[in-house]
């Protein structure tokens, strides 16, 4: 239901009501029985605290056994510890290559 807040046009008393969207605005003042004026309000704001706001937090149970299998499965080189470091092969140095073959355009004769 959503709150809205309302003024008091005589005492000044400013307030607010949970109310649902259907109901009429209220028109008096419980305190001192004066007009109401409701007030336009800047929206609840909300905030994201906790889980279930990642699209990884609704996964169904299957999915998330199956990425846990995988995960498990596939072990990291660098974790493993007979593996090897990777080594790049050295550059070899630059050898002058012949010069490409200049090709002319070719011309397209009409009839």
């Amino acid at each position: 239901m959503p709150t809205y807040e309302y003024k008091c046009q005589s005492c000044k008393r400013r307030f607010e009501v949970s109310q649902r969207m259907t109901e009429a605005p209220l028109t008096e003042c419980a305190e001192c029985h004066g007009p109401l004026k409701r007030l336009i309000g800047a929206g609840a704001g909300f905030l994201f605290k906790g889980n279930g706001f990642y699209a990884t937090d609704y996964r169904s149970e299957s999915y998330k056994q199956a990425a846990k299998l995988a995960s498990s499965d596939a072990t990291p080189v660098a974790a493993s510890p007979t593996a090897s470091p990777t080594t790049t092969p050295a550059a070899s140095p630059a050898t002058p290559s012949a010069p490409a073959a200049k090709s002319t355009p070719t011309e397209k004769k009409q009839p």
